[in-house]
């Protein structure tokens, strides 16, 4: 027809990513992407090296979309998973520092609920026995200095105060010593059961606090120079969608993983109400610091082939150019350039 006799005719096709790339006719550039044809035009801009001409149908066929670039500090976030723990700074194991036996557990499970001063379990030990009679004898020839040594003997070997103040106040020798819980927490680990044999040096069972928790997570490599420690932390868990509890970055551990390339970090979160426990999986946003103000442009317009990366300009009039860029940070929405 008279109209298509009128219509320009390209005078090559060529590869959007590579100008250097022509063809006589249609296809496929080495990326598998659509060639696109170029026209004789008398406008200077296309006289630009790489620049192409696209006809505006075969741009809005391929659904082009253009954005500005701009210059504006990068703000970045992590977003990374982590995994409740207790926190270690909290946690109290409680050893013997005489020999003997368990004669009484007031205690059944690791898991369990433990109130400061509440009574966890009784010893029988020779060495606590004859330190308080050594007491007792003191207390009888009424010898300061012995009274004061043998009353420092006994506290050395851990002897309770509720014990001591019953020795004071009975004068009699207890063969079965109890002792009490020295905070409020869950038991960790229990490690004893009535009748069992112990010793200095045996882990006798751990107490743990909830009033704070620590979350162990990972960040990437690139990542690394982001983070310092005091940011700012937002955390989530499965079983409290609507929940956010805000925390910050307590410690960055010095070396990365060999395996994984990720370095670890430490979370610190106020956890009074209970609800947080042990070993959730938790979801973790990081406000890292953000940049100085650099050149940004939106993440989806860079082309990543693995040797080079590239961006196309859009010059105006239907002119593209594309050009080879380095990348910088990024975040979820821009690179820097």
């Amino acid at each position: 027809s008279e109209a298509d006799a009128g219509e320009k005719q390209p005078l090559y096709w060529v590869a959007p990513m590579d100008p250097n790339y022509r063809r006589d006719e249609p296809g496929k550039s080495p990326m598998g992407m659509d060639l696109v044809p170029v026209y004789e035009d008398e406008q200077g801009a296309g006289d630009s090296p790489g620049t192409v001409k696209i006809s505006p149908t075969v741009v809005n066929n391929l659904g082009v979309r253009t954005d500005f670039a701009r210059i504006a500090p990068l703000e970045n976030t992590i977003q990374t998973v982590g995994y409740v723990g207790y926190n270690e700074d909290k946690i109290v194991h409680m050893h013997p520092r005489v020999e003997g036996w368990v004669d009484a557990l007031y205690v059944s499970t690791a898991g369990e609920s433990v109130t400061k001063g509440q009574k966890v379990y009784g010893i029988y030990s020779p060495q606590l026995v004859s330190a308080q009679e050594e007491y007792l004898l003191a207390k009888k020839r009424n010898n300061p200095a012995l009274i004061k040594a043998a009353r420092l003997r006994l506290q050395s070997l851990h002897m309770p105060k509720e014990a001591l103040l019953q020795l004071d106040s009975r004068n009699e020798v207890m063969q079965s010593v109890t002792f009490y819980a020295p905070q409020s927490g869950v038991l960790e680990h229990l490690k004893i059961r009535h009748g069992f044999y112990v010793e200095p040096g045996t882990t006798l069972m751990s107490i743990a606090s909830l009033e704070e928790v620590w979350v162990e997570a990972e960040v990437f490599e690139h990542q690394v120079d982001l983070i310092e420690e005091g940011l700012g932390v937002t955390m989530s868990v499965g079983y409290l969608p609507g929940r956010q509890w805000q925390g910050k970055l307590d410690y960055s551990y010095p070396s990365l993983d060999e395996t994984t390339r990720a370095l670890r970090v430490r979370l610190r979160f106020e956890n009074s109400e209970r609800l947080l426990k042990p070993n959730m999986f938790a979801n973790v946003t990081i406000e890292a610091k953000p940049s100085l103000p650099v050149v940004l442009v939106p993440r989806n317009a860079v082309i990543r082939t693995g040797v080079q990366d590239r961006v196309v300009l859009a010059l105006g009039d239907g002119y593209f150019k594309s050009i080879e860029v380095k990348l910088g940070r990024m975040n979820r929405e821009f690179i820097e350039i």
